[in-house]
């Protein structure tokens, strides 16, 4: 044992408690009896909504329930002195609108950019005494394609031409995020002036066409077909077709050849930072860093928010119109529009009053589909991992690997899809898929000198388990203790350099986050509940049955992934409501 971990201790070495710290203070003073806008929740859609509202001229507070903000999004000290992104973990999808107009760099935000950002070490046996194989790609095309070629030349050649192809599909439906949806109900119901403004939502969808065009066709296969299939069209290395599938099933309960998974992969592929397209960083401080930036943007405009202060119900008056909330307390807030960062399941089946919304709408909105594969472990350690397939350096400094998504169990998308179906028999996988991330391998703030925290993004874990079991701490532990098994096949030495360990399953993520079924776009991103359909059609444009209330989170469109498109445009279309009131 080393010094650090004699000064740290193990004490931490199974699931931790939060080492919680005060509450700060509200930044709006006192919560006054009254106010134009009441966001529920937070989270970064919510403290966006606020930030945009605010912005407009329109009082507005943000009530959040845990007593940190951020939502999904935050950094805690679980350990003393380590810092963790304990749900969220990684930058790319946030809307360069959202950059520009809150001026994130302004109040403070910094990002490390990752590149290379994959790795994917091989578990084979060395020839002639040479390390296992890996592959590790990165923006330097030539080096990439170097990388590729130890498993296929034909693969190498063909990376780059794919690349463009899945940008160009990126391009495109980027156009879609930051607007409403189509308004078909406008169409067929609407009056002519809500006819002829429904028309202007047509424009994205057509320009996302255009750019399209002739391939079209092939576009359409990639979105609705099995990732396999369209991997297996490009390429025929397993270890790459494995990797470029992990964006495909990530955060889903689905295989790589589930029909669907290409679009979640698209989903994961379509961001940037500073310009550079399909770009992955890191939030110096953490995710959290991240939130509270937002938050500053929010309240140098003059919005108020407050935490501790859980919302208990919706109030609607007796026209079916928003009134405010009722915190748990007791608390009355008066608002004319209520927007909400919570799930669809929360708001509608928890929060808002059932006898004002229509039976069909609470029976769909109840069979949403919000099965989650993930498990969360946030690991402290003393040392960095040490792989077989690249040794670490002398001096025990980062590599570049080491800020890499690092894919384990990825050699073959047969060893993801066997997964997959172990948790379809509610058994936590026997060689779970693995995304491990070293933030502090950039970000120097979030460990003592020397050690480093860990982020494993794990799957697939079933929300409930086979033969009557529960995820308490003995299949909580269990679990975990597979996964550094399987880490320590790949780094020997692994295990005894942890210091402590957070595991969160789905129900964890569920109970904590308030993330449905511990899924963490608060709802499957398939096929069947996006764009149009995202809660439910027709209430896509962030409306909902009841006048003033609004979705503002993940579950309304385009979805999950810290993207904030959500609360900005939500908040747009409140604000148009706003001013007709």
């Amino acid at each position: 044992m080393n010094a650090t971990s004699q000064r740290l201790g193990r004490a931490f070495a199974v699931s931790t408690t939060l080492h919680r710290r005060p509450a700060p203070a509200a930044a709006g003073g006192h919560l006054k009896p009254e106010y134009d806008a009441v966001i529920i929740g937070a989270g970064h859609n919510g403290l966006i909504a606020a930030a945009y509202l605010q912005r407009l001229g329109v009082n507005t507070a943000v009530l959040e329930r845990r007593h940190l903000i951020g939502g999904a999004a935050v950094t805690e000290e679980l350990i003393p002195g380590f810092k963790f992104s304990r749900a969220s973990y990684l930058l790319s999808l946030l809307r360069p609108q959202i950059y520009k107009d809150l001026e994130l760099k302004k109040h403070g935000l910094k990002v490390y950019l990752r590149n290379p950002y994959s790795f994917t070490p091989m578990l084979e046996e060395g020839i002639q005494g040479k390390p296992p194989r890996s592959l590790l790609l990165g923006t330097d095309m030539a080096e990439t394609q170097k990388q590729i070629a130890q498993f296929s030349p034909k693969d190498a050649q063909a990376f780059p031409k794919y690349e463009m192809f899945m940008n160009r599909l990126a391009s495109a439906i980027d156009l879609l995020l930051d607007s409403s949806p189509v308004d078909t109900t406008a169409f067929q119901h609407g009056s002519l002036y809500q006819r002829l403004k429904a028309l202007f939502t047509l424009k994205p969808l057509l320009q996302a066409g255009l750019i399209l065009g002739t391939q079209l066709p092939q576009y359409y296969q990639v979105i609705t077909g099995p990732i396999t299939k369209v991997l297996d069209e490009w390429f025929e290395s397993e270890p790459l077709k494995a990797t470029l599938a992990t964006d495909a099933v990530i955060g889903a309960m689905i295989s790589p050849y589930t029909p669907g998974s290409g679009y979640v992969l698209l989903h994961h592929v379509m961001g940037g930072l500073e310009g550079k397209r399909g770009a992955w960083g890191y939030v110096e401080g953490g995710m959290g860093a991240l939130s509270h930036v937002i938050a500053k943007a929010a309240e140098a405009h003059g919005a108020n928010i407050f935490m501790e202060k859980p919302v208990d119900k919706v109030q609607v008056n007796s026209n079916g119109q928003v009134q405010g909330v009722v915190l748990r307390d007791g608390t009355e807030v008066r608002s004319k529009l209520v927007l909400s960062n919570a799930s669809p399941q929360i708001t509608f089946l928890k929060l808002a009053p059932q006898e004002q919304l229509p039976e069909e709408f609470l029976k769909r909105i109840s069979q949403l589909d919000t099965q989650s594969p993930v498990t969360k472990i946030n690991v402290a350690i003393d040392k960095l991992p040490n792989f077989l397939a690249v040794p670490n350096a002398a001096s025990g400094r980062p590599l570049p690997h080491h800020q890499c998504s690092i894919h384990l169990s990825c050699e073959d998308t047969q060893v993801l899809h066997q997964a997959f179906e172990d948790a379809t028999k509610g058994i936590p996988s026997h060689r779970p898929m693995i995304e491990l991330c070293i933030p502090s391998s950039l970000d120097p703030t979030l460990a003592p000198p020397g050690c480093h925290v860990i982020s494993l993004f794990t799957q697939y874990t079933p929300y409930t388990m086979t033969g009557g079991k529960v995820w308490d701490e003995q299949e909580k532990n269990a679990y975990a203790d597979r996964v550094f098994d399987c880490i320590e096949a790949y780094a020997p030495g692994f295990k005894k350099s942890v210091i402590g360990r957070d595991i969160l399953t789905p129900p964890d993520l569920e109970r904590v986050f308030g993330l449905p079924g511990g899924n963490i776009f608060h709802g499957a991103m398939s096929l069947d509940q996006l764009y149009f359909a995202r809660p439910l059609p027709p209430h896509s444009n962030y409306r909902s049955p009841i006048q003033g209330l609004y979705l503002c989170g993940s579950g309304a469109h385009p979805g999950g992934g810290v993207m904030g498109a959500a609360g900005r445009n939500a908040a747009l279309v409140a604000f148009e409501d706003f001013k007709s009131m």
